[in-house]
């Protein structure tokens, strides 16, 4: 089991290796730092021991799609943490930093959010009223990014493009909530319909970005795009992604997952 537990670690280290390299090589054809990119690792049906090792090569953003798993994960995992803090003698640990990163429903903010950093998914007033109001009770402000339908797709959630400035505002609105950047997902391989490149709706969310910004609806802090997935983080990161989320790409031969 520890030659397995090496192995797989090593497997997931070469994999962190291969996602860096593709951002730095992005981040040089744009001009840009690549230390200036996120990594959120989208962990979804990996098994906690992956998880683990993901913390262990310094992977510590970590992103999951469904409240359930998300909190069942983050709960073993902040457990796991306390025990190596005190084999440690107390030592601090680096923590974890959870992202929701799936649709959430209104009914499901009181329960995800003692464990959540960012929510990447707000896409309707209801929703960003509903975690404004247990953000209160929590005593936090809570960072999140505007989901944006860029491409339009009605399979795909998010607030349309047209509405977005005016949800931004009523979102800056809400003393318990800070608007960090907008989000968006390209469309699937499947899903394209001939479109050779999801780039097109990357640089869609861009200019809603700047435009939301060039109109001071927003604070200092909103300066995220939360864009890119394993197949197309280069597209992404030429259009001024500060956030990707990788799946598959790191942990490929480690578990079930897809981004």
């Amino acid at each position: 089991m520890v030659g397995m537990a090496t192995q797989s670690k090593r497997r997931l280290a070469d994999n962190l290796r291969r996602v860096r390299d593709r951002i730095g090589a992005a981040c040089a054809q744009a001009g840009r730092d690549p230390e200036s990119i996120t990594l959120i690792a989208v962990t979804k049906t990996v098994e906690v021991d992956v998880i683990r090792q993901a913390l262990d090569v310094g992977l510590l953003d970590l992103g999951e799609s469904k409240v359930q798993e998300l909190t069942q994960r983050a709960g073993m995992i902040h457990e796991y943490m306390s025990r190596r803090r005190l084999a440690s003698g107390g030592r601090p640990q680096l923590s974890p930093r959870w992202h929701m990163v799936g649709h959430l429903q209104r009914n499901k903010v009181k329960t995800v959010l003692p464990w959540i950093e960012v929510i990447h998914s707000l896409d309707s007033l209801r929703l960003a009223e509903e975690i404004n109001v247990q953000a209160a009770r929590a005593s936090r402000r809570v960072k999140v990014l505007m989901q944006v339908n860029a491409s339009g797709e009605k399979s795909k959630h998010g607030v349309a493009v047209g509405a977005s400035t005016h949800l931004a505002e009523q979102i800056v609105s809400l003393p318990n909530l800070e608007l960090i950047g907008l989000m968006t997902m390209g469309p699937l391989p499947s899903d394209q319909e001939g479109v050779t490149s999801p780039r097109p709706y990357f640089a869609r969310l861009r200019e809603l970005f700047e435009e939301i910004a060039g109109e001071r609806l927003v604070g200092e802090s909103f300066r995220h795009l939360s864009m890119g997935m394993s197949l197309d983080l280069e597209d992404a990161i030429l259009e001024g992604a500060t956030t990707v989320r990788i799946g598959s790409a790191l942990f490929d031969g480690l578990g079930p997952v897809a981004d």
